[in-house]
């Protein structure tokens, strides 16, 4: 199993990203998907998730700023993010939980937010 992410990059405090990343391989069934973030010196802590049945779960620190979302037919996971601060500034990583074979994650794309 392999998840590609990108959307990443430079933006301005109150900006907006949007974040993809796509799972491929031996996928069987996906019981969750979700994005973490972790800058450095931290724990790696979870964004957001989204559960098969399409139930989500925030991080209060982003709760009416970020949207998780998943194309089913594409294996893929979204994290919309809107007015960006600087707090938010991290590498973010991606993940699939897949029901029986275990927890994957993606490489980590950037995201640098200036003032």
């Amino acid at each position: 199993v392999q998840l590609q992410a990108s959307g990443g990059g430079l933006v301005q405090a109150g900006g907006s990203l949007r974040l993809s990343c796509a799972a491929s391989g031996s996928i069987g069934s996906i019981k969750a998907m979700g994005w973490y973030r972790q800058v450095p010196g931290k724990m790696r802590e979870l964004v957001a998730a989204i559960i098969s049945g399409g139930s989500t779960n925030y991080a209060d620190s982003v709760k009416g700023r970020f949207t998780i979302s998943r194309d089913n037919a594409k294996n893929t996971v979204y994290l919309q993010m809107n007015s960006l601060g600087p707090e938010d500034a991290a590498v973010y990583y991606c993940n699939v939980v897949l029901d029986p074979d275990g927890i994957y994650w993606g490489q980590g794309t950037q995201v640098t937010v200036s003032s």
